[in-house]
């Protein structure tokens, strides 16, 4: 009986004492857990964050307007230019020609007008003189007509004679011929008449005609003188130069290339144009309004502490705005959540922070959603 009381004393186990550090542990790290959900909790319901935010800019290309062969190129890639600096220099020599005839044209034109107006000259000339042979013409009429009235009272005074014998008709029969010599002369001068006048006219319509050639060749010119300057314009553009101040990106040009007008050389970032584009989730779009306060941090400078404010919100989504958006009509549907395009500008930004920035840099930015006063005066 003994044997199996220290059997049993033997096979008891003693109770394990409970760890006070372990459940100390254990609340602090609810409590922590706790307290970090509380202020994350808080924090965004003031703030919105994104990662997927990159540097953005303007970007100007160099178009050359002519096409032609390249002769010089002046610029190397990421080289600092200037409004005003000559970047390229295209072959010229065709131009020059086209800007030569144009210029022989307009020369033509001109000695046109003067031959126009040399013939208005001699026009107006003969209508004084077919003028003054119309009134020489008339004053012989009327001399004709006098001459052909006396040659007929003579002639009647004579027709009355020659009844009673009173004249010989050797006098009879001149003043005969004396009556029809002066109505022949009479009709030969009016028709001489009618014929200064036909001839009054037709130099007055040669006027008219040179007067019109006149006008003809001050148009044509104009339109001579349109083609030079054109020519001149195009000329010009052989050389094309900068259109702002910037860096120039990657130059990709060889002396002897063929460019053509409206093909894109390469591309020049202005100085100082930075701003941010964002790209929120749409469900983080609810209290973000026009005006707000942003944090930037650049993953590239991650000590500087840039700050900005939310300058416009993209009307579209990113997909809609792209190339080829997405059509949820056809096929089966998946929803997934779109995002919209932010733009932030930056605010305490000056130039030499951002010459820094390049344009496609990644940024975190985070928006104070309890700042701006459109997003104040949204919520009242």
């Amino acid at each position: 009986m003994s044997n199996n009381t220290e059997h049993t004393e033997h096979t008891a186990k003693p109770k394990k004492k409970s760890n006070p550090l372990f459940a100390i542990i254990f609340a602090i790290l609810v409590i922590a857990g706790v307290t970090y959900g509380i202020i994350a909790y808080l924090y965004s319901q003031k703030h919105q964050e994104t990662d997927d935010a990159q540097v953005s800019s303007d970007i100007s290309p160099v178009i050359p307007r002519v096409a032609g062969y390249i002769k010089e190129v002046r610029v190397k890639d990421h080289q600092i230019v200037h409004k005003g600096d000559t970047l390229v220099i295209l072959d010229d020599r065709d131009l020059k020609i086209a800007l030569e005839n144009t210029q022989a044209a307009l020369a033509s034109s001109q000695s046109n007008v003067s031959v126009a107006d040399a013939g208005i000259g001699v026009a107006t000339s003969n209508i004084v003189s077919s003028r003054t042979n119309v009134q020489t013409v008339d004053a012989q009429i009327e001399s004709a007509k006098v001459n052909l009235w006396r040659a007929n009272n003579d002639y009647q005074r004579y027709s009355n004679l020659i009844k009673d014998h009173s004249i010989t008709q050797q006098q009879f029969e001149q003043a005969q011929a004396a009556k029809e010599t002066a109505e022949r002369q009479l009709d030969i001068l009016q028709a001489q008449k009618e014929s200064a006048q036909k001839q009054a006219a037709a130099v007055t319509s040669q006027k008219s005609v040179s007067t019109s050639q006149v006008s003809v060749a001050q148009a044509k010119i104009k339109e001579a003188q349109a083609a030079v300057d054109a020519a001149q314009l195009n000329l010009s553009y052989t050389i094309v130069v900068a259109q702002v101040d910037g860096q120039v990106g990657q130059v990709n040009l060889q002396v002897g290339q063929y460019v053509q007008a409206g093909q894109a050389l390469f591309d020049i970032v202005p100085e100082n144009s930075r701003w941010v584009i964002a790209n929120f989730k749409e469900t983080q779009l609810t209290k973000i309004r026009v005006g707000q306060e942003a944090d930037i941090k650049v993953d590239a400078f991650p000590n500087l502490d840039l700050k900005g404010k939310v300058s416009s919100i993209s009307p579209a989504t990113g997909a809609k705005m792209s190339l080829l958006p997405p059509d949820n009509a056809s096929g089966n549907f998946i929803k997934v959540v779109q995002r919209i395009p932010i733009r932030i500008d930056f605010t305490n930004a000056n130039d030499s922070i951002l010459k820094l920035l390049s344009s496609g840099m990644n940024v975190d930015v985070d928006v104070h959603l309890d700042s701006g006063t459109e997003n104040n005066t949204a919520s009242k």
